[in-house]
């Protein structure tokens, strides 16, 4: 055995909290999580039932927390984790999991699943097992500061080109500003445009903003991946950004697992509250707007419905923002079977876009979004989160439909009343 296994087993025990044991013990093996979750109903493969990615963290429970695992430990008898249990359930934690959280919207006894994945996630990543692109992406992070490897100097020619193209001075390291706002390595690479929306609006509403030259990338591996170290770096570099300038607000940019590690873990993670407070982009211009800073002119008439992506709206509560936003905007609005806190995810949440051997299987269970978009018989997809978008224009190409996906911070840029 591994000097590693051993630490991973270890951590396993560490995670063994009293809400996982209480979890465990409420399980009623109904099987409702299974339905809840597309990797299960796309592919009918029983292995891919939610409560069955924690069998190895349940081998563990039984022998730690139960009166017949513990008599069975001190006869020598029972289950025992072993490596073995780390190399077959490494890509169902990893491949087959986005962390979305439906699962645990569905339980009959409130078990929160996804909570019980991550903890698991964390032993594995201790003991070794985790895809190598999500290794590589945490690396990128710790040392450059992204997860795409995307430096200041990138994000400095990215946003000559936002002044070049607006006529607007985009300030950075800007001290006593009211907002410091935070964007994802694919915003930068991949969607400029965002950048440029919001340069646009907070010039429009009169908002007090700035960039930090020294913590610019909102997207945190370590939560992905399940390593409190990494993440709780990653958060520490924000928070002391934000306060060296001396900012009243963080804004999380369009992407999940950045809202959720910064907004709910982040203080958790580094030990103590922030001395500044959290909000959305989304969040921030539906405030925008109700205050009237935010003018918008309904004059688009192309039928669209809304992909909520699952961090942002199941997992983080920002759910009428979205549509009070698009309804601004958008004449012909229909909602997607299933929309809201019960949404079906892209199928690249939580580090499975950054593993490329999940690709096969992500595109397979793409077919729930497919049908999903289909039943509304609508061509354009709004969206707030660029990983999703990634994923769902992959997805659309993969499977050759006529459908297009756009940002809904763009599409509000693109309103801005004259």
């Amino acid at each position: 055995m591994s000097e590693t296994f051993d630490l991973g087993v270890e951590a396993m025990k560490a995670q063994l909290d009293a809400k996982v044991a209480s979890y465990f013990s409420s399980c009623v093996h109904c099987g409702l999580c299974a339905e809840a979750c597309l990797f299960y109903t796309e592919t009918g493969d029983p292995h891919y039932t939610p409560i069955y990615k924690l069998e190895p963290m349940k081998k563990i429970w039984r022998r730690e927390k139960t009166f017949w695992g513990k008599l069975g430990a001190t006869l020598g008898m029972g289950d025992e984790l072993t490596e073995q249990d780390f190399a077959d359930w490494e890509t169902l934690v990893y491949d087959s999991c986005t962390l979305c959280g439906r699962c645990s919207m569905v339980c009959p006894v409130g078990n929160d699943i996804t909570y019980m994945i991550r903890k698991q996630r964390e032993a594995f990543s201790v003991a070794g097992y985790a895809p190598e692109g999500m290794k590589e992406a945490s690396r990128r992070a710790l040392k450059f500061g992204s997860p795409m490897g995307v430096t200041f100097k990138t994000l400095q020619a990215t946003l000559s080109h936002v002044e070049k193209d607006t006529g607007l001075t985009i300030p950075v390291d800007k001290q006593g500003a009211d907002y410091m706002t935070l964007f994802s390595s694919m915003e930068i690479v991949n969607f400029p445009e965002y950048i440029e929306s919001i340069a646009k609006i907070f010039k429009r509403a009169g908002v007090s903003w700035t960039i930090s030259s020294k913590a610019y990338e909102a997207t945190n591996s370590g939560i992905q991946i399940g390593n409190k170290e990494i993440a709780a770096e990653l958060v520490g570099r924000v928070v002391e950004a934000a306060e060296d300038l001396g900012v009243k607000y963080v804004v999380s940019p369009e992407c999940g697992h950045a809202y959720t590690a910064i907004r709910w873990e982040g203080p958790n993670l580094i030990g103590r509250a922030f001395n500044f407070e959290v909000v959305h982009i989304l969040e921030l211009l539906e405030q925008l707007q109700s205050e009237g800073r935010l003018k918008l002119k309904s004059t688009e008439q192309t039928p669209m419905t809304l992909h909520d992506p699952c961090q942002i709206v199941r997992r983080g509560g920002v759910v009428d923002q979205p549509r009070v936003l698009l309804n601004s905007v958008a004449d012909n609005f229909k909602e997607m079977p299933d929309h809201g806190v019960m949404n079906w995810c892209c199928g690249g949440g939580g580090g499975v876009s950054a593993n490329e051997r999940a690709e096969t299987l992500r595109l397979e269970v793409f077919t729930r979004k497919k049908r999903q978009l289909d039943q509304t018989g609508v061509d354009t997809m709004v969206t707030a989160c660029a990983n999703c978008r990634i994923i769902l224009e992959e997805g659309i190409e993969h499977y050759e439909m006529d459908a297009e996906v756009i940002s809904l911070t763009e599409l509000l840029a693109e309103h801005l009343e004259e």
